[in-house]
């Protein structure tokens, strides 16, 4: 007789959820789960109850035997589990709007998982997850946790070098990535293979195969000069012909907040006069999705989703728990520790790279690339070291790590800019950075 399949959802909540739920259901036959916990937080209890109703529909309108509970009892949740999931959002979109508004103030970028917005976001979240890795550790130090939550690639080095928890970081990307190179070539997506290299929202796709036939080259004309490369939640600006060929490689839509500074500076200056944010964006998508799902008759993930701005979601984290739980031995690209595949990097950061999945979790595989170009080697160290000093920055309330992971980060670069950013963002997240309750502007 087979163990119980249990999985645990913290932020259960999320408007993501129904996205993930639906995975659950079509791959059934491949995960069986039996046990799915939806964990939340008490101002999250509203949310919690209207997505766990409509997941409770899906699930009847499916026919299946999964048993849904929703819970804030974290440790319940966890128990026993055999895969953890995290999608939380430490501070909820407020301080997501905080987190975009408060570089725009001072004539720099704000994003959400990288420069000044995802240091902010880190510093909130990495505390957060490694107290979730407490439990895990003592009630189910089996489990593997699957971290969906942003900065995946900084949340995934925490993990990593603070607890001993087995983690795998997630981000859909990746498999976008590949769904967008099948469309653009005109094939079946089955058949396109992609190598990756970089770290998380800092990664370029160093080769692309059609059954066996590189196709890079193909693919980098194709890109260049054109619209319609870039996920939803990023703006569309095109690449520029000859830039792009001197790259060598196909960068992933964030790289355009590196490459194309200015321009992303513009759009977001003029969107927040007359839009606001993206965060201020997502919220009006929120509630158009709350609303929908709290229709007592909806039983499936309603398209409008798809705004959200997580397309392939569910495709990647089940993907990742059915090819753990069956041992499939395929080839998927997460977040994990470096162990030398990247030469350039330290051994003991998170990395982005293909990776065999089997039963024990997630073994990087070498790259068939060369060593990484200096344009784009040079690149990566520097963001990774400010990534490094962001876990640091967050693990130990270290402003000294903190004020230099600002200096140096590419969209920021200056001592006296980040200063002012830091005093902005310790001030506007008191309640949520206790690590920094000594430092006093």
């Amino acid at each position: 007789m087979r163990k119980k399949l249990k999985v645990a959802v913290i932020g259960g909540g999320s408007s993501y959820t129904p996205e993930l739920i639906e995975g659950f259901i079509k791959r059934y036959q491949e995960f069986p789960i039996d046990e799915l916990y939806l964990v939340d937080i008490e101002a999250g209890r509203e949310k919690l109850k209207t997505v766990g109703a409509l997941a409770v529909r899906m699930i009847e309108k499916a026919g299946l035997p999964i048993e849904l509970h929703m819970t804030f009892d974290r440790r319940e949740a966890i128990k026993d589990a055999a895969f953890v999931t995290t999608q939380i959002r430490v501070g909820m979109l407020d301080a997501r709007s905080r987190d975009e508004k408060i570089p725009l103030r001072y004539g720099l970028l704000g994003q959400e998982t990288t420069g000044a917005g995802g240091f902010a976001k880190a510093l909130r979240t990495i505390p957060v997850i490694l107290d979730i890795c407490k439990d895990i550790e003592e009630v189910s130090p089996h489990a593997f946790l699957l971290n969906f939550t942003n900065p995946a690639g900084i949340v995934t080095e925490a993990v990593t070098k603070y607890t001993k928890v087995k983690t795998i970081g997630l981000c859909n990307l990746p498999i976008g990535t590949k769904m967008l190179v099948a469309k653009m070539l005109g094939v079946d997506v089955s058949k396109v293979e992609i190598e990756m290299a970089g770290i998380n929202h800092l990664n370029w796709t160093t080769k692309v195969w059609v059954e066996g036939i590189e196709k890079t080259g193909e693919v980098l004309d194709i890109i260049s000069g054109v619209k319609g490369v870039s996920v939803k939640n990023i703006p569309d600006i095109e690449w520029e012909r000859e830039f792009i060929q001197s790259v060598g490689m196909i960068p992933c839509s964030y790289l355009r907040y590196y490459y194309m500074k200015d321009k992303m500076l513009e759009k977001q200056l003029q969107d927040l006069e007359t839009k606001g944010t993206r965060a201020d964006e997502v919220k009006k998508v929120e509630e158009e999705l709350f609303a929908l799902y709290q229709d007592p008759f909806l039983n499936r993930k309603p398209p409008q989703l798809e705004k959200r701005g997580g397309a392939y979601y569910s495709e990647a984290a089940v993907n990742l728990m059915t090819s753990i739980y069956n041992n499939k031995k395929d080839i998927q690209i997460v977040n994990v520790k470096n162990n030398g595949i990247l030469s350039c990097l330290p051994d003991d950061v998170s990395v982005e790279v293909n990776c065999v999945i089997d039963s024990e979790g997630a073994t990087p595989l070498q790259l068939k690339t060369a060593a990484l170009p200096p344009h784009i080697r040079g690149l990566l160290q520097v963001v990774k070291a400010y990534e490094e000093l962001t876990v640091e920055a967050a693990v130990h309330g270290d402003y000294q790590a903190g004020m230099q992971a600002l200096t140096i980060h590419p969209l920021i670069g200056s001592a006296e800019l980040a200063k002012r950013v830091f005093s902005d963002i310790l001030n506007g997240n008191k309640e949520f950075l206790p690590q920094f309750s000594r430092y006093k502007d």
